[in-house]
């Protein structure tokens, strides 16, 4: 849920986030977490206690897992720790069912989620990501874009552009950085600008009250959201649902077939999300005046390209040409060649990534000082806090294979319900993820939904893929209250967005959202996943 604006402060305590909070906020937050401490540990006992038609192993797991989803939901501790909790559990009460003579103990068995590749993806992408912060490439690419001619010269056009910027960067970097990278830039905006927009419009509204400032404070967040969704590295439950899939179902989805699956996705998404913002919050007047010198000023204050910026952007342009040159070369060569087997088995995504990660650290800014792109101390801010957490889930949904609950559960639900229709799985299993993000981190409800959806669609005949995607786009929905997602808790600490307004833009951009991905993944992944 809500996360400190600096790389690796993820996962704040109450005490933390006060500075955001109003006071009814404070005291729900109060209740919710004081009540999840104790109700957590009372579900555990009756789940692992109560004569359930499951077999021993499967049972304490379903505890287990009772116990982990009340204290995700409720935050009474950190969701990482709960997560590594959750796993000592497993393995103090033997949930693998390995015996005292086996070759591999319990505890070898549990954590082996940690060495899955994707993990390496993830910290890979996180270490590219620290260079381009610290080197302020990010902040020269936002720059670059709302320079464009015309783009200043309304305000329609500053909040597309700022979402568009946070859309693009949040595909390579954490929704959260982008927009705590974001939100300083907004404000200097709304400066320079929120004058101008109240004299313009005649109106006696506070400038910290403008519509226009809240549509750009939310476009930030929002935009951050539908952005992850455009390549795997771009938000964690990307890569949760992939390894979850690739496991369950033996679909290999490249970083190349993500992203022509979900670009048209994320495309009308977008589109979407910039007729719903400025709708519900049009801005009191269209044209600008005086945006254009701004954004002159911040470019001219950021000088040239610094060689940090340069070896980030070559570290950034190999990853990114390495990932996708295995889809490329289908596409030149056929699927069947040679050079494709070859690349395609060796350039896996997080091979890659650490390739790309390690020549920051070769890169040099000064050789005679020996000091280069980026050092350990540096690398080491990255959000090990969602590292750790992705890791227990992939764990935690292995044990939900491997012990068959998975599997119970989801012919449970899909003879409960009488799923029969690729339709109806898609759209339980979306609005499920999407419910879960809005009271817990989307990173958990990935975690918890996707392993449960592809024994549903198994047990309904289906093709779980399709369910399975469904899930991961819905995970990363969930903009309805600020602390419904990081990003939401950045911008609405600037002051500039009403709770009513957050709840209303939210809950249209949910369903809209909903609509899309249950109509659009169907035939998107048809397309380039099929086979």
């Amino acid at each position: 849920m809500t996360e400190d604006v600096r790389p690796g402060g993820t996962y704040k305590t109450l005490a933390e986030q006060r500075e955001v909070l109003t006071p009814a906020e404070e005291r729900f937050e109060k209740i919710r977490q004081t009540s999840g401490l104790f109700l957590g540990p009372i579900v555990f006992l009756i789940m692992y206690l109560l004569p359930l038609p499951l077999d021993a192993n499967q049972q304490t797991l379903a505890a287990i897992l009772s116990f982990t989803i009340v204290y995700w939901l409720s935050e009474a501790i950190p969701i990482p720790v709960t997560a590594v909790l959750a796993l000592a559990l497993c393995v103090l009460f033997n949930v693998p069912g390995v015996g005292p003579n086996a070759d591999d103990a319990p505890g070898d068995v549990v954590f082996g989620g940690f060495i899955d590749p994707v993990i390496f993806l993830f910290i890979g992408a996180f270490i590219i990501a620290q260079a381009m912060i610290t080197h302020g490439l990010d902040r020269r690419f936002a720059f670059l874009v709302l320079s464009i001619p015309g783009v200043a010269k309304s305000t329609y056009g500053v909040i597309i552009a700022f979402g568009a910027i946070a859309a693009f960067i949040s595909a390579f970097i954490s929704n959260t950085t982008t927009a705590a990278m974001l939100l300083p830039i907004g404000l200097g905006m709304m400066g320079a600008l929120g004058g101008m927009v109240k004299e313009q419009s005649d109106t006696d509204r506070d400038t910290s009250r403008l519509r226009f400032g809240t549509a750009l404070m939310l476009m930030i967040s929002y935009g951050a959201g539908v952005g992850g969704l455009l390549t795997p590295i771009g938000t964690p439950p990307n890569l949760i649902g992939i390894a979850f899939i690739e496991e369950e179902t033996n679909v290999r989805i490249t970083f190349f077939d993500w992203v022509l699956t979900a670009a048209p996705i994320v495309f009308l998404m977008f589109v979407a999300l910039c007729f719903i913002l400025i709708l519900l919050n049009r801005p009191e007047t269209r044209r600008l005046e005086g945006a254009d010198a701004f954004i002159a000023e911040q470019r001219r204050g950021l000088g040239s390209f610094s060689t940090g910026e340069r070896n980030t952007l070559i570290a950034f342009l190999v990853a990114v040409t390495l990932w996708t040159l295995p889809g490329l070369t289908a596409l030149i060569f056929g699927d069947e060649s040679t050079v494709y087997s070859v690349l395609y088995s060796r350039l896996d995504e997080g091979t890659v990534a650490i390739v790309a990660a390690a020549l920051l650290f070769l890169l040099p800014i000064n050789w005679a000082e020996r000091r280069f792109t980026l050092n350990w101390n540096d690398a080491a801010r990255i959000d090990w806090g969602t590292v750790i957490l992705f890791g227990c889930g992939i764990a935690l949904g292995t044990l939900l294979s491997d012990t068959g609950l998975a599997e119970v559960i989801g012919k449970g639900i899909a003879d409960l319900f009488g799923f029969t229709s690729l339709l109806a799985v898609s759209a339980v299993s979306a609005l499920i993820a999407i419910v879960i993000s809005e009271t817990t981190s989307n990173t958990a409800s990935a975690t918890i939904v996707v392993p449960i959806v592809i024994p549903i669609a198994a047990a309904a005949g289906l093709d779980p893929l399709v369910p399975a995607l469904a899930a991961v786009f819905g995970a990363s929905f969930g903009f309805m209250m600020p602390v419904s997602t990081p990003q939401n808790a950045v911008v609405y600490g600037s002051g500039m967005i009403p709770i009513t307004k957050m709840v209303r833009s939210g809950i249209v951009f949910d369903i809209i959202g909903l609509i899309l991905i249950v109509l659009l993944i169907p035939i998107m992944a048809g397309i380039f996943l099929a086979g």
